[in-house]
């Protein structure tokens, strides 16, 4: 989208976020790992408020991976404990504010209270418009296309039916438009297997904030350099001609 010949500010319809620097962060101030996340959590509540007020309809969020696994076992238990807490404290005043919630990726190597704490979130906002909030978790872009490919094979989908159609349908963010801004925090500039497929003509937004500290300034910059963007989709710009014979 472009605004050269238009006064209104073009504002991303979904936002993807990697949400990196919570355990050096915590680090820096000689904190356990853990209090980063739990940093981490209150900024996505607040990033999540500032977004909604400036018309962002889907916001999906990178919380935790399926390589995340491979970290310090106490730092792994740490994170699925916020979960709990966190849906236990706040799921409510979310639900009250119109947000929805959705929880993408493998669910199978989680807990049953885990499992339990989601499907509770999804169910009690199923019903709310403002802002739509997909977080991924035990999450993977390789692993998503290969569970789309999956479902087609399992949905009797003969290999000359299986095209990008087809597999967009079965993703895990089937029910949301693609990503129109990818920010990653942190100051690593990498995609690091987030939505591999969704974000193929995503403008991408890097940071050097870390995710505890990235506030309203923060996201006032990320939507403005999103506004000055000039989409592509694999063709020409609206003001350039196509040579002869190219």
């Amino acid at each position: 989208m472009s605004t050269h010949n238009s006064e209104a500010v073009a504002v991303p319809r979904h936002v993807a976020i990697v949400m990196d620097g919570n355990g050096r962060w915590a680090r820096r101030r000689f904190l356990p790992r853990v209090v980063g996340h739990e940093q981490g959590m209150q900024t996505l509540l607040r990033v999540l408020d500032d977004f909604a007020a400036r018309g962002v309809e889907y916001l999906t969020v990178f919380a935790f991976s399926s390589e995340n696994w491979k970290r310090p076992e106490e730092e792994v238990s740490g994170i699925m404990g916020l979960v709990l807490t966190g849906v236990s404290r706040y799921l409510r005043k979310l639900a009250a504010e119109g947000v929805r919630i959705r929880v993408i990726g493998d669910h199978s190597a989680l807990s049953p209270k885990l499992r339990a704490a989601w499907d509770e979130a999804e169910r009690s906002t199923v019903a709310n418009t403002r802002i739509h909030l997909s977080v991924a978790f035990n999450y993977g872009g390789r692993w998503d296309i290969v569970q789309a490919c999956r479902r087609a094979l399992a949905d009797g989908l003969v290999p000359e039916q299986i095209d990008e159609a087809a597999l967009a349908a079965r993703m895990a963010l089937s029910f949301a438009p693609d990503p129109d801004l990818f920010i990653r925090t942190g100051g690593e500039m990498r995609v690091s297997n987030f939505l591999l497929w969704q974000t193929a003509y995503a403008e991408l937004y890097f940071s050097d904030c870390l995710w505890p500290d990235f506030g309203g300034a923060e996201v006032e910059a990320a939507l403005a350099a999103y506004a000055c963007r000039e989409r592509r989709f694999g063709g020409v710009r609206e003001d350039e001609s196509v040579p002869q014979g190219a």
